[in-house]
């Protein structure tokens, strides 16, 4: 262990002696002339392609979809319940039969740290979880369990 953290020291030190020394060099000048007109340069931003669902795609296929659907709902509203993950996932073309979906309140009462919900896609599972507990919204990918399904512990009917 001590071995390690001296190596990733050293590793440390030797990037920082490189960036602070490159910036010593002298630039380069720049002997190519400008070509084109000043509109072929000033061109539209493109947009960024937005996620679909893969029908025929693996779980890490759907996985960026998964998300931004899931993140439309929190920014939608950022005190999302459960239901809202799984309605929206169902609106968004996931097959509600293969979801789960932990409580939103403990047994007392008072509001989950987190709330868990998953999709089960072929014999993978998309899971996500939000809550402050854990720092907001995460999502994985993983083997679907023993039993036929995602989330360990319990869950509560989707209806």
């Amino acid at each position: 262990m001590a071995r390690t953290t001296a190596l990733l020291g050293a590793l440390g030190v030797m990037l920082l002696l490189t960036l602070g020394l490159s910036g010593c060099a002298p630039a380069a000048e720049s002997t190519a002339q400008p070509t084109g007109s000043p509109s072929d340069e000033a061109s539209a931003p493109t947009a960024t392609a937005q996620p679909t669902l893969d029908p025929e795609g693996s779980a890490g296929d759907n996985l960026d979809f998964f998300d931004a659907v899931n993140e439309k709902v929190i920014a939608d509203n950022p005190d999302a319940l459960g239901m809202d993950f799984i309605d929206a996932l169902v609106e968004a073309g996931f097959e509600k039969s293969a979801m789960e979906v932990t409580e939103d309140y403990s047994t007392v009462g008072n509001r989950a740290e987190s709330i868990q919900f998953s999709v089960r896609w072929k014999d993978k599972c998309l899971i996500g979880q939000n809550g402050e507990a854990v720092g907001g919204y995460h999502s994985v990918v993983m083997n679907m369990l023993d039993a036929g399904t995602c989330l360990v512990g319990n869950t509560r009917a989707i209806g």
